[in-house]
């Protein structure tokens, strides 16, 4: 394809994260690039790893087309980094941490470089003995894992990840480690340890004893003396009690990772990075890419043909990337160029099973995806051996430790978040159900429309049942599921994250993981807000049986505030509410409160002023109303509406009501009468913009956005925004 062709056309939410994260900008901010563009410097930086070899322009023109046309798209770090003085490429870290103050803090150090150039970091803190254990040194005590966790946590909240997004980390702790009961606790407070991901590395010692209601040991690191027994279901429970109550801690198999380790003889793996989906040994990094499998269905078949040199292309693209990389730090260049680890995985996943008309929680919707990814692993390994006979195996590579050929990468696949990528190429993220058909989004005027899936759209207009009407029941329903215009067959094939079954979800996950996955996969198991803990242990224990290498679970709602209660007896009853936070009782109100005025006009032109109090975090705590004309009899029934809603407004926000839900009912309320609670809500609104205050939901970065947990990770499908992608 010539070098001069037209401009591809992205969706206006592709153009827009792309403006606020991709492009390169000047130092007033104003942009450098466009789509094309941006391409071609990805491109053209990666292709000069070859410039000497006779399919240089044939390479360089490939790995621009596969990029512009959304077919592959790299990890984020290359989209933003690829060219730039910058030039560091990789999305995936494992730094060690040496049980000693000086290896702590080098590998504090060697984070915030990590995050400064745009990775995230996985981190073990398995090495570090236990609080209160003896330091010999110092003869004193040691503080234990998670006091350091707590030092790690701080650095990276200090650190912009390339001046565009904060760092993001994955804390592991193994099951025996004698402060296990601690680390699995540790996030229950959701205000803590906000720059990581936990998750418990879980041996088969600890399964075995699990499922024989046995205990187990508990060893000392330090010096390998067992420190103490405790019964694993025990421990197990409160791993479950836990991740029902908020998604965290997660849980890695770290023996079925170690058992896949393709280079044992360089060590075992600890740690993953911040999604889980890429083990790395201690130092390594890897650098990602996705296949957008959207783009490869014709006819309702997976047109094999065309994806086949797609995948051999990416592979030669990633493979290129390890030798063009600026790496933070020496021990990971060296590591990395040891190993030559790439993740090739897959976007668009629910859209090729769209596309072909198969349910995705069916058991033909994971032997469909299944293949795809033994396809693609095939591919790229036939693509890594024959770099292998052009450039050299990767230097670890060892016959007496490696039972296969020589190839280029020591590991080729995994299935990776593509947040931010996925919504530049208008697709479903990695292998991951759509999360909604019909998403209502508002906008910073308080204005709202709906965004439609773009194939629920051409089948309903083409099957005739396309109607305002049907969408807006969807939105406000939420699924699909139910609704007698839609016929059964389009139920099923759209449904999505929260109307598959779990046991589904995880089926999915085990099927791809043993037919074509290196690495791991970062996916999220979605349960209703009903699910019981004894549903988050059966899928654990699933995931267990199937050969996953790692789970996240997450139930609806468990990060948001729930019912209301009431705590005490007598004189002593307070009021309060059970949230994932724990008990929170009505805030009190000191006696001095700061506040802004704002002054607004109702559909008659009448002049109302809002009092806006704020407490010293500058959270919004009362509302006020004042009106000019109390004292009219024929105005005198909206003073009385307006003092009470202010008042019940007051009272959400002492209770610390999420400011979305607040927002939710008042907008509701627009019409008539009743057109000042919907200002209200727009001040709000505004006022949350501005502080990012309140949104214990909202995204942080737009501030208009829910967050929605997928893949492991908070995103925003509105701006663009990911903690961890």
């Amino acid at each position: 394809m010539t070098r001069n062709m037209p401009q591809q056309e992205l969706t206006d939410t592709a153009e827009t994260v792309l403006a606020r994260r991709y492009y390169l900008k000047d130092s007033a901010g104003n942009l450098l690039e466009n789509w094309e563009s941006l391409c071609r410097r990805v491109s053209d930086a990666v292709a000069a790893v070859d410039s000497e070899m006779e399919d240089y322009e044939t390479l360089r023109d490939g790995f621009f087309n596969m990029i512009y046309h959304l077919d592959f798209l790299p990890n984020s770090p290359c989209l933003m980094n690829a060219g730039t003085d910058l030039g560091q490429l990789s999305a995936c870290f494992v730094l060690p941490i040496e049980d000693s103050m000086d290896g702590i803090f080098t590998s504090i150090r060697n984070g915030a470089l990590v995050h400064k150039t745009g990775g995230g970091t996985g981190y073990s803190f398995s090495r570090l003995r236990p609080k209160n254990s003896a330091v010999q040194s110092t003869q004193g005590v040691a503080s234990g894992p998670l006091s350091f966790a707590a030092v790690f946590d701080a650095a990276t909240e200090t650190i912009k990840q390339g001046g565009k997004r904060r760092g993001a980390n994955m804390g592991v702790l193994r099951v025996d480690h004698p402060d296990i009961m601690d680390f699995i606790s540790a996030k229950q407070d959701q205000t803590r340890f906000t720059n990581f991901n936990f998750s418990v590395a879980i041996t088969d010692t600890f399964m075995t004893a699990v499922n024989s209601d046995q205990e187990y040991d508990l060893v000392d690191p330090s010096n390998g003396k067992v420190f103490d027994t405790l019964q694993a279901k025990d421990v197990f429970d409160k791993i479950v009690d836990l991740a029902w109550h908020n998604g965290e801690p997660g849980v890695l198999f770290i023996d079925a990772a170690n058992r896949a380790n393709s280079t044992p003889q360089l060590g075992e793996f600890e740690a993953t990075n911040p999604c889980g989906e890429q083990w790395l040994l201690p130092y390594e990094s890897c650098n990602l890419g996705s296949i957008n499998l959207g783009r490869y269905v014709t006819g309702g078949d997976v047109d094999f043909e065309r994806l086949g040199p797609t995948v051999r292309m990416a592979v030669r693209f990633l493979d290129n990337v390890i030798d063009c990389n600026r790496f933070p730090i020496p021990e990971i260049a060296e590591m990395t160029q040891k190993t030559r680890k790439i993740g090739l995985g897959v976007m668009g996943m629910h859209d090729m099973l769209i596309g072909m008309q198969i349910p995705y929680g069916s058991e033909r919707g994971r032997e469909a995806s299944a293949g795809v990814m033994q396809f693609i692993r095939a591919e790229a390994e036939g693509a890594s051996r024959e770099l292998a006979e052009q450039k050299g195996a990767f230097p670890a590579y060892d016959p007496q430790y490696n039972n296969y050929p020589a190839r280029r990468n020591a590991a080729l696949t995994s299935i990776q978040p593509t947040g931010t990528v996925s919504m530049i190429a208008d697709c479903a993220s990695g292998c991951e159900p759509y999360f909604s058909i019909v998403m209502e989004k508002n906008v910073m005027d308080g204005d709202r429309f709906l965004m439609v899936n773009k194939h629920f759209e051409t089948v309903a207009r083409e099957e005739g049942f396309f109607s305002k009407a049907l969408l807006e029941k969807v939105a406000e329903s939420g699924t699909v599921v139910g609704h007698e215009e839609i016929p059964e067959k389009w139920q099923n094939i759209f449904r999505t994250a929260q109307d598959i079954a779990p046991e589904e979800h995880i089926r999915m996950q085990g099927e791809l993981q043993v037919n074509g996955v290196d690495s791991s996969i970062s996916k999220t198991i979605n349960l209703p807000s009903t699910a019981t803990t004894d549903d988050v242990r059966l899928s654990y224990m699933l995931a267990f049986q199937l050969g996953c290498k790692g789970l996240t679970v997450y139930r609806d709602g468990s990060r948001d505030s729930q019912v209301l209660n009431t705590v005490g007896s007598g004189d002593d009853r307070q009021t309060a509410m059970v949230s994932s936070h724990g008990v929170i009782h009505k805030k009190k109100l000191p006696g001095v409160l700061s506040a802004k005025r704002y002054r607004l006009k109702d559909a008659n032109g009448n002049t109302i002023y809002l009092i806006v109090c704020f407490d010293d975090d500058e959270s919004p705590m009362e509302v006020f109303a004042k009106f000019p004309f109390d004292n009219r009899v024929d105005l005198k029934d909206k003073s009385t509406m307006w003092t009470t809603t202010c008042r019940l407004v007051s009272l959400a926000l002492r209770y610390q009501i999420p400011m979305e839900e607040v927002i939710k009912q008042l907008d509701r309320s627009s019409g008539h009468m009743l057109d000042l609670p919907a200002q209200l809500g727009k001040l709000l609104k505004s006022f949350m913009a501005a502080t990012h205050k309140g949104f214990s939901s909202k995204c942080p970065e737009c501030s208009v956005g829910t967050l929605v947990f997928e893949e492991g990770c908070e995103v925003c499908r509105d701006c663009g925004y990911s903690k961890c992608s």
